[in-house]
């Protein structure tokens, strides 16, 4: 740093390299960060005074007004050095030093601009920490070692630098001896002297790191706990990569490991001792982050805390664990006959047959369970599957993570359970019980400099909480608090300031809204002055948001409270937010109770229906209190007005205008309109009328608040599916949704570094670039195609196949080029740039690079499956190409789901038959005709329209013998449609009708699209009428689609 000849920026998450310099040059200091108005006048100044200036917070790119500064463009003008910075040359100083640090932990600076500074990666190493942790918990411990420690190191170097004086000095007398060496007396009576001393020093650092060796053997003893508590804090550090808003800084965690070194069980047996340190370290760590962490996130830190744990003791197989997180087998993978296809999807086969071939522990267990089959299907049907034994000796053979190996192929929504038990059984089971809320415990660790952040979540409001808090602490009238938006911010300081002074609280409420804001905020908790009020305290609340001060976050005390989930605690929520006389207020008592309960329960249905993803809404809106109280307000005013309940009225208000103003997409509207049906209907005042099949959720005789919530308690703490209207498979998919997102999550925070399988990462990556390298053929050549199938007026799909080839080319190029790029940077031969990068991280975590999925059809698939269907698809298109036009005609049936943009290929069907028929395309429309013929065997085309297969069910299946829609069967949550006739008709009357159900269909699972430029959405394909002998509603509830693909 201060030999380069270039500026230095410095990589500094953990604020190290700020210290140091604050440290270093204290009082010839100039701080400034990129935000400050007066950036370049404080610069300038720095340079004519000759003093350091620190540039702190520097982003990916740097203000180009500071290109000359950091080039160092000097030029002599009028005798004297000069520089330009901004508009103004201004003379030189040669004791001038400047610094830039930046927070960001991984940032991508451009080649560009790294050749004009020397960048320094401050980021603390494993190692590095290790040796900080271990002088905190000796320097605790045994102070006796360490002050000796420290005195030596102190006086060894002094005394090697008294031997580099002496060494100087005789250079220097023999380089002035004039004439021969041995008159000059001085001299020789010098060398003796230092003969002499020099022996005395290096006797004396010989001693002296004898006994610093031996001090070493003794501190040894204590690095365990060292090198445990350096394992803990890069868990800790991994977080922010969750969530913006967990960050932790190295201080408050160096701070927090000495408090457990004071805190915990002492023991005279030094061995007993570092075990009660680690133990009680670890938990105090488990505790302090769990209460600012979600409730989703909570799991996933006990088990990445728990593998970290374990990975230290090189306990975990690390291509077992790669495995775990990122999958790796496809239907393609199968080896051998699918011993049930009836229940065993070609996905969890295509899975065994991976694992088996792939992971060394697990060799056979595919076989093992072809010939076990009756076992495994019990184990596949069971509700505790992750508990359930294996058959013979693999129960025994197999360690806890190669089953949860084998949950993950078989049945994944039990994998989350399976993992707390894995935690329970390696850490104990205070990891999976998080301690509750503690609004006192927090505010026990603040101080008047240290703010407390309430990080928010859907639904929750700690204003409440604070309140009554306050009061308790007796600061319930020196509360100041203020919503935070446009305009707020001098509001805002003016009330820091006053608490400051007279030692009130200040909350400032939403930080998240006010953006701009945040780097005033950011400035005024640094500068807090010394002379502070001790009662004073700045309490903050913020959704998560990237913008958020993360020096806030990181010295803050962070808390969570969200909201209690499920139906009973939502309805109960709603209930108690009003006074507990308002269900008297109605001049119609009976009507407006059993109608505000029923919009209570509507309420908290299509809340906690969003749990269920694209099953329960295809977005997830965010319906709030406000909307419920909106409805509630109308209900009293409409029934105070009326003599007869106006339910057609209060319908349409709450399902479309007060709900239905936040909802963007038709086929939720329509959801949201068949939910409403069954609360907003005279049946309601009928009593014990059922709002849910099983009876359980019904509307009782009207009685006052207190009567409603003593009906709650009776309700099941989790409501099942058929509460919301779903199939109890609906569960299964919460449960897969929930093991996937906390699989994600860890995988995005795993290292870029380490082995697999004896390889290292770049070894990985080269493989994989090269295998699907080899597996994309090469595009398609276009010009062979138009000329095989030209523009015909007569022949619309002829068009269709063209551009289906053009498409699919812009893909393949992408795949082709990047990994062309990336073997390359692999080997050094260009830059690794960003977008390399990420690519190479994508595909190294079995994911769809951005950059492929940008120029590619929607799709949820993993890499491997991705490539296997990108195969596929381009094999449907070589193969329709292959056929005699003139000869064969087109294919007698298509694939629908090898289609990149289907919908060109359904209007191209219309187009035809409207030329043929000479009519407008506008008065024709299809007839939808199921076909029993299996799609292999289907040898022609039919006479107008075109036969197309390869659609799925998600929310019910085909009954083939009824020819209908029936209940999906237990576990099965996809299952195919049979081959479809899309017929064109002429002025066909269409529609919600008896006997036939209205289903969207769609492209992925996802189901949400957005409008793309063809005006076409990016997702949704057409809509289609499945013969069905159920009301309409039934499949609505039950979130019934037809979808193109899935996502494995």
């Amino acid at each position: 740093l201060t030999k380069a000849r270039r500026w230095g920026l410095m990589i500094d998450p953990q604020a190290q390299a700020n210290r140091w310099i604050k440290q270093m040059y204290k009082d010839n200091l100039d701080i400034v960060k990129p935000t400050n108005k007066d950036l370049i006048r404080r610069i300038e100044a720095g340079i004519r005074a000759g003093r350091c200036v620190l540039l702190e917070n520097v982003g990916e790119e740097i203000d180009p007004s500071l290109d000359p500064l950091i080039l160092q463009q000097k030029f002599m003008s009028g005798g004297q050095l000069m520089i330009k910075v901004g508009d103004n040359p201004l003379p030189w100083n040669d004791d001038f030093k400047f610094f830039m640090t930046t927070k960001l932990q991984n940032p991508h600076y451009t080649p560009e601009m790294q050749v004009k500074v020397t960048v320094l990666n401050f980021y603390i190493t494993p190692s590095g920490l290790e040796d900080q942790l271990l002088g905190t918990l000796v320097a605790k411990e045994r102070p006796d070692l360490e002050q000796m420690k420290n005195q030596l190191v102190t006086s060894n170097a002094d005394m090697k630098r008294e031997l580099k004086e002496i060494q100087d000095k005789i250079l220097q007398m023999l380089e002035d001896v004039k004439g021969d060496v041995l008159d000059d007396e001085n001299l020789i009576e010098y060398l003796g002297q230092s003969k002499i001393k020099s022996k005395e020093i290096n006797e004396k650092v010989a001693e002296g790191e004898i006994t610093e060796k031996n001090i070493d053997e003794t501190r040894e003893v204590y690095r365990p706990v060292a090198y445990h508590g350096s394992i803990l804090f890069f868990v800790t550090a991994a977080l922010s990569q969750v969530d913006p808003m967990y960050q932790y800084s190295l201080q408050w965690f160096i701070n927090l490991f000495g408090r457990g070194i004071d805190d915990a069980e002492e023991d005279e047996d030094v061995q007993k001792r570092l075990k009660h340190l680690e133990a009680y370290i670890t938990v105090l760590l488990y505790t302090n982050i769990c209460r600012s962490l979600f409730e989703k996130h909570k799991l996933l830190f006990s088990f990445l805390l728990t593998i970290r744990i374990m990975q230290g003791s090189s306990k975990v197989n690390a291509k077992q664990w790669r495995y775990l997180l990122a999958g790796g087998g496809s239907a393609e993978t199968q080896e051998g006959p699918n011993p049930a296809p009836a229940w065993l999807t070609p996905q969890c086969w295509g899975e065994m047959c991976y694992i088996s071939g792939h992971i060394e522990e697990l060799q056979g267990l595919n076989t093992h369970v072809a010939e076990n089959i009756d076992h495994y299907h019990n184990f596949f049907m069971s509700a505790s599957a992750h508990k359930e034994p294996f058959a013979g000796e693999w129960d025994a053979k197999l360690t806890k993570l190669e089953k949860m190996i084998f949950i993950r192929c078989l049945r994944p929504d039990k994998l989350m359970e399976a993992v707390q038990d894995f935690v329970i059984a390696e850490m104990g089971r205070e990891f999976i019980e998080p301690p509750p809320f503690d609004l006192a415990t927090s505010y026990k660790d603040s101080a008047p400099s240290v703010p407390l952040v309430f990080v928010l979540s859907p639904g929750a409001d700690p204003f409440e909480e604070l309140l009554k808090f306050a009061d308790t602490m007796r600061m319930g009238k020196r509360l100041q608090f203020i919503s935070l938006g446009q305009g707020q911010g001098p509001k805002s300081e003016r009330m820091m300031k006053d608490g400051i002074e007279n030692g009130t609280w200040v909350l400032l409420q939403n930080c998240h809204l006010a953006k701009s804001w945040m780097p005033t905020l950011e400035r005024l908790v640094e500068n807090f002055p010394e002379a502070i009020n001790p009662s004073f305290r700045l309490w903050l609340t913020s959704s998560p948001s990237p913008y958020f001060p993360v020096s806030i976050l990181q010295n803050g005390v962070k808390m969570t409270n969200e909201p209690p989930k499920g139906l009973r605690a939502n309805l109960k929520r709603s209930l108690l937010s009003y006074p507990p006389d308002f269900l008297e207020r109605s001049k119609k008592p009976v009507p407006f109770k059993k109608l505000m309960f029923a919009l209570c329960f509507f309420h908290a249905l299509i809340q906690e229906r969003r749990k269920f993803g694209a099953l329960g809404w295809n977005i997830s809106y965010e319906f709030n209190t406000g909307d419920l109280q909106f409805c509630v307000r109308q209900l009293l005013a409409f029934l105070d007005k009326y003599d007869q309940v106006p339910y057609m009225v209060i319908k349409f208000l709450t399902g479309q205008i007060n709900y239905g103003g936040r909802v963007t997409d038709d086929w939720d509207r329509r959801t949201l309109m068949t939910l409403l049906d069954m609360f907003i209907t005279p049946e309601t005042m009928e009593d014990y009328y059922k709002f849910s099949p099983s009876g359980i959720y019904a509307s009782i005789p009207a009685t006052d608040q207190a009567g409603y919530l003593e009906y709650l308690e009776g309700w099941p703490i989790n409501a099942e599916p058929e509460a919301f209207g779903l199939h109890e498979n609906a569960e299964i998919t919460y449960a897969r949704n929930e093991t996937y997102d906390v699989l994600g999550a860890i995988l995005a925070v795993e290292p870029r570094s380490g082995s697999v399988g004896g390889k290292n990462r770049d070894e990985v990556l080269a493989e994989l670039a090269e295998d699907v390298d080899g597996k994309v053929r090469q595009p398609f050549d276009t010009k062979a195609i138009f000329a095989r199938y030209p523009t015909k007026y007569e022949e619309s799909l002829n068009t269709v196949l063209f551009q289906e080839a053009i498409r699919f080319n812009k893909l393949i190029k992408e795949v082709h080029g990047s990994l062309a790029l990336l073997k390359k940077a692999l080997k050094g031969l260009v830059v690794m740039s960003q977008q390399l990068e990420l690519v190479s991280t994508a595909l190294y975590n079995n994911m769809v690079p951005d950059s492929w999925a940008s120029k590619a059809y929607p799709s949820l698939k993993p890499l491997s499956s991705w490539v296997i269907d990108l195969v596929q698809r381009t094999e449907a298109i070589e193969a329709w190409y292959q056929r005699d036009p003139a000869k064969q005609g087109n294919p007698p049936i298509f694939w629908i789901s090898g289609f990149y943009f289907p919908q060109a290929f359904l209007t191209g069907t219309l187009q035809n038959y409207a030329r043929k028929m000479q009519i407008s395309i506008d008065t024709i429309s299809f007839a939808f005709h199921y076909i029993d013929t299996p799609w292999n065997e289907v040898d022609a085309p039919p006479e107008d329209g075109v036969y197309i297969y390869g659609m799925f069910l998600d929310g019910a299946r085909w009954d083939a013998e009824a020819k209908m829609l029936a209940e999906s069967h237990p576990k099965q949550l996809f299952a195919d449609l049979p081959v479809v006739w899309l017929k064109p008709e002429v002025d066909r009357k269409g529609g919600a009708r008896d006997g036939v159900y209205i289903s969207p269909c769609y492209k992925t699972l996802k189901r949400a699209g957005v409008l793309s430029t063809t005006g076409h959405s990016t997702n949704y394909v057409m809509t289609m009428e499945i013969p069905t002998d159920k009301p309409g509603a039934h499949w609505i509830k039950r979130g019934l689609a037809a979808m193109l693909a899935l996502n494995y």
